[in-house]
């Protein structure tokens, strides 16, 4: 846990001011993976593990920014014309970039910061930035700060300066996270329901894997114009669908030898994951966590033969977790190619499951998995610790 005295002492000898500090959520992805940008259903839950940003205005409309992660410090004009750069502060940047697009007039701010969400894991680093650096920036203006308006501000940020065509799922449930609650997110309407979370007798465990493959972010691109490319050749059959969203089971089963590989497998797992989810979120209210682990298991079976977003080392790893008899289910989260994986695991059990899963794994792989044991935290807040 970050030490907020420590962080606002390092911020003042850095810039000789004082601080106000914000934090956002990363988030682990129970179920519904690749489904937000194809209009469908999502059930992310915040974790206990944050980005902080501290943060003082400055009058001269320039911003400022280091990060304990990084030596170089970057600065840039606050201007509705920002264009991306080649260097770490791009998400810093394009939320600036697209909030004042959104007509908000900003503060020029120093800023510091640092994060408890690991890097490329899949945990969503970047919207917990994102998220965290727009919330203060609008605060340090005196704007009302609208949770809606500022996720789809920093999804715009995403695609024009990060490059990933991502839904609105990572920015959304660090705007409107509850403590103690998944979030069922309906990604057309943006409808959202707060989906308690029981964990009396079980946890929540993330698994690191520790490797990121490269061709994650191209892969991720490609899957989603594979998407579209089954929506298009769907719509000559299916007149008046928009999305995969909009697609029933029953039709695709009827025109699914339409389809020509791979656009087939990925429609596939789309349409069954939105399905999957629905029936995971009733699960979920019900305390059936049986029966909410059998359709994580069937998630990343469909994540690994249909998307093809799987890789060895996650494979291994919920392979690892359905040999433990305290697991209710396992899957990848995330965009794949590398990351994490998400465990539902019996309370009483969680360190043996701990224990043996980082033995299993180190043994074949020959890398030490970082684990987490995650509650359901809350949304983007001031920090006045």
């Amino acid at each position: 846990m970050m030490n907020f005295q420590d962080f606002r002492q390092q911020f003042r000898q850095l810039y000789s001011n004082e601080p106000r500090l914000f934090s956002a959520p990363g988030r682990v992805n129970l179920i519904g993976e690749h489904t937000d940008y194809n209009d469908g259903f999502v059930l992310p839950m915040a974790i206990d593990r944050r980005t902080v940003v501290a943060m003082a205005p400055r009058n001269d409309g320039r911003v400022r920014c280091l990060s304990t992660e990084f030596d170089e410090q970057i600065e840039f004009e606050l201007k509705a014309d920002l264009k991306p750069a080649h260097d770490w502060a791009n998400h810093v940047r394009g939320v600036a970039a697209c909030l004042l697009r959104d007509e908000y007039n900003l503060r020029g701010a120093d800023l510091l910061i640092a994060s408890e969400v690991p890097l490329g894991a899949g945990l969503s680093s970047s919207a917990a930035l994102e998220i965290a650096v727009g919330y203060g920036l609008l605060k340090l203006a005196e704007h009302l700060v609208d949770p809606v308006r500022l996720a789809l501000a920093a999804q715009k940020a995403e695609h024009e300066f990060a490059g990933t065509q991502c839904g609105v799922m990572d920015q959304f449930i660090a705007c409107l996270a509850r403590e103690g609650h998944a979030l069922k997110i309906d990604c057309r309407t943006l409808e959202y329901e707060a989906v308690p979370v029981d964990l009396s007798d079980a946890r929540v465990v993330v698994v690191n894997s520790m490797v990121k493959h490269e061709l994650a972010s191209s892969e991720y691109n490609q899957r989603r114009a594979e998407c579209e490319e089954a929506v298009r050749r769907l719509a000559g059959h299916l007149p008046g669908i928009q999305s995969l969203r909009d697609v029933e089971l029953e039709e695709f089963d009827q025109w699914a030898d339409a389809l020509p590989e791979p656009i087939r497998r990925r429609a596939n797992h789309v349409i069954t994951e939105n399905a999957r989810t629905l029936a995971a979120v009733e699960a979920l209210q019900l305390g059936q966590l049986s029966h909410f682990g059998k359709l994580m298991k069937a998630s990343h079976e469909s994540l690994r033969e249909d998307y093809q977003v799987s890789c060895r080392e996650l494979d291994l790893l919920v392979e690892i977790a359905g040999r433990h008899s305290a697991v209710y289910g396992a899957r990848m989260t995330g965009g794949g190619f590398g990351g994490c994986t998400v465990n539902l695991v019996k309370a009483d059990e969680v360190e043996s499951f701990m224990a043996e899963t980082a033995e299993a794994y180190r043994w074949v792989i020959g890398i030490q998995p970082e684990i987490y044991v995650c509650q359901a935290s809350g949304a983007v807040r001031e920090e006045n610790q």
